[in-house]
């Protein structure tokens, strides 16, 4: 679907994909950007619906907070998290696999790239996750 949208006098034009997907593809003026709908617990018949908060596809998802000197492993596009292989406080070494993310019909096997134990795990198996979302984090 394309659009023009008009905001505080200036013109956008404004091209959406599939509007039943997560997230959902936009382009605006020719930048790419992923838009995540806000999702309300339980909203009334009559409430309006959330506004989408749109972010710049390179933009990176802030971490949770973690234990001291923890490092976190990011999704590294968006997709869905099928399985997660480790489990908290679990030593892992490099090359072992940590989860499974379905991206494009696509299922990606992520390793550890260094050696360490699992401090923090962020996410469950069924997650739908954005690039850059925190998964899980290491022990300094």
């Amino acid at each position: 679907m394309k659009v023009s949208i008009t905001i505080e006098g200036k013109q956008y034009q404004v091209s959406i994909d599939d509007l039943n997907t997560r997230p959902i593809l936009a382009e605006v003026d020719g930048k790419a950007y992923e838009v995540w709908p806000e999702e309300a617990d339980a909203p009334a018949a009559s409430a309006p619906i959330a506004a989408p908060v749109a972010a710049p596809v390179t933009a990176a998802a802030p971490a949770p907070a973690s234990a001291a000197g923890a490092q976190t492993l990011t999704a590294p596009l968006p997709g869905v998290i099928i399985s997660i292989e480790v489990r908290e406080g679990q030593t892992v070494k490099t090359g072992q696999e940590l989860y499974v993310l379905e991206a494009m019909k696509m299922k990606n096997s992520i390793v550890a790239d260094r050696d360490g134990k699992i401090a923090a795990i962020h996410v469950s198996a069924g997650d739908q996750v954005r690039h850059n979302q925190p998964i899980m984090s290491f022990e300094g």
